[in-house]
C-alpha cells in the first residue's frame, strides 16, 4: 500500500470517528444539554425564570436562542450573561439576524479531527526523520 492510499484511510477514519462522536455517541447532544443546563440554572439565579434558553438546532451550532419577556436593559445583560456560558458562541434573542455564518457543531468536531490527524502525522514524520539521522550517525 502506497503512502497517498494511507494518508486517505487515515483521513477518512479521522473524518469517521469524528461524525461517530458527534452523531451516534451523543456529545453534540451532550455538550447542548450541559450548556441549556447551566443557562437555566443562571436565569434561574437571577430570577428571570420566564426566559427560556435553548441551543440552536438544525444544524447544532453553539448559538444559544433565548426567548421570552425584558425589557432592552434586560435583554442586553442577559445576552452578556449567557455568553459566558461554556460552550457558548453566540447568544441572540428569538429573531434571527442575517449574514451571519454558523458553523455547524458537526463541522466543528470534523476539523478539528482534520486538525489532530495533521499534527500526528507532522510528529511521526519528525521522528521519523530523527530516527534516520541517528542511523547515519553511526558511520561518522
Amino acid at each position: 500500500m502506497n503512502r497517498a492510499a494511507i494518508f486517505v484511510i487515515g483521513i477518512a477514519a479521522s473524518l469517521g470517528f469524528g461524525a461517530l462522536w458527534h452523531g451516534p455517541l451523543g456529545a453534540g447532544d451532550a455538550l447542548a444539554a450541559r450548556a441549556e443546563l447551566l443557562a437555566r440554572q443562571t436565569l434561574d439565579h437571577y430570577e428571570m425564570t420566564k426566559v427560556n434558553a435553548l441551543f440552536e438546532r438544525r444544524p447544532l451550532t453553539r448559538t444559544m436562542i433565548l426567548a421570552g419577556p425584558g425589557d432592552r436593559f434586560q435583554r442586553a445583560e442577559i445576552v452578556r450573561i449567557m455568553s459566558d456560558v461554556p460552550g457558548v458562541a453566540e447568544v441572540r434573542w428569538e429573531k434571527p439576524r442575517s449574514g451571519a455564518i454558523k458553523i455547524p457543531l458537526l463541522i466543528e468536531a470534523e476539523l478539528l479531527g482534520l486538525v489532530g490527524f495533521s499534527i500526528g502525522m507532522m510528529l511521526a514524520y519528525l521522528l521519523e526523520l530523527r530516527r534516520r539521522a541517528r542511523r547515519y550517525d553511526r558511520f561518522f
